[in-house]
């Protein structure tokens, strides 16, 4: 474990997992099984390995289910944040959740994302190349081309010092956003109030070019549908076979 390891991570659990139905219907799609485990579970492990004390995981949809799995771990430590109240997006979440997480940076991920790791685990890469003096969020970035299950236009376009831009309207970007990063508490200064999207912070980031990306080594895999499901674990079988 890197001394630059952030202690605390925030976990995204709390969405419908609409393009997952059936398998959502009555299952929040955290629980969603891959590979014989749990994404979330391949997400909690993931920073277990990294020397993460401590996660926060926001809850809205078949919340208790999400409750009742998580209760056991000790590594990292499990707090959940509640949103069954209202449901308060990628960015209210966050600002909700930020009691709880402290003041120093902290890891944010998504408990649908999963990928595999080169080398050096990814989560480590982003720790020793955060940089809290010039970066406000430290974006892991996935290669749209070559990435399993996505299908899009791609996120971001990114400087040879790592500063990230938006991808223009019409255009196609090399980088997806690949669900995990650094985030400084900073980010969230002056946040709107209530429900609003990670995103709006990380234009405002970006205009004052302290949103930076750091490619993943690996592959990642975008499980956001049943059928993404088997492709993801013919990947993982072929890694570890």
């Amino acid at each position: 474990m890197s001394e630059k390891t952030p202690q605390a991570a925030m976990v995204l659990a709390a969405g419908f997992g609409q393009r997952m139905r059936p398998l959502t219907d009555n299952m929040p799609k955290p629980l969603v099984k891959v590979a014989g485990k749990a994404l979330i579970d391949h997400v909690l492990d993931r920073l277990a390995d990294a020397g993460v004390a401590r996660a926060v995981v926001n809850v809205h949809y078949l919340a208790e289910q999400i409750e009742r799995h998580v209760a056991a771990r000790n590594v990292p430590r499990v707090t959940i944040s509640d949103e069954r109240g209202v449901l308060l997006d990628t960015g209210g979440g966050v600002v909700k959740a930020l009691p709880l997480l402290g003041d120093a940076p902290f890891f944010h991920i998504n408990s649908d994302t999963i990928w595999i790791d080169g080398v050096k685990p990814n989560l480590a890469r982003l720790a020793d190349s955060f940089d809290a003096a010039t970066m406000d969020a430290l974006l892991l970035l996935a290669p749209g081309a070559g990435s399993i299950g996505y299908t899009g236009r791609g996120d971001f376009l990114m400087a040879s010092d790592g500063r990230l831009r938006a991808r223009p309207e019409r255009d196609v970007a090399p980088f997806v956003y690949a669900g995990a990063a650094i985030l400084s508490p900073r980010l969230f200064e002056g946040a709107p109030q209530g429900a609003f999207s990670l995103t709006t912070l990380f234009t405002r980031a970006i205009e004052a070019g302290r949103l930076h990306g750091l490619r993943m080594e690996g592959l990642w895999m975008h499980v956001g549908t049943p059928e993404a499901i088997t492709e993801a674990e013919q990947a993982i079988a072929e890694s570890t076979g």
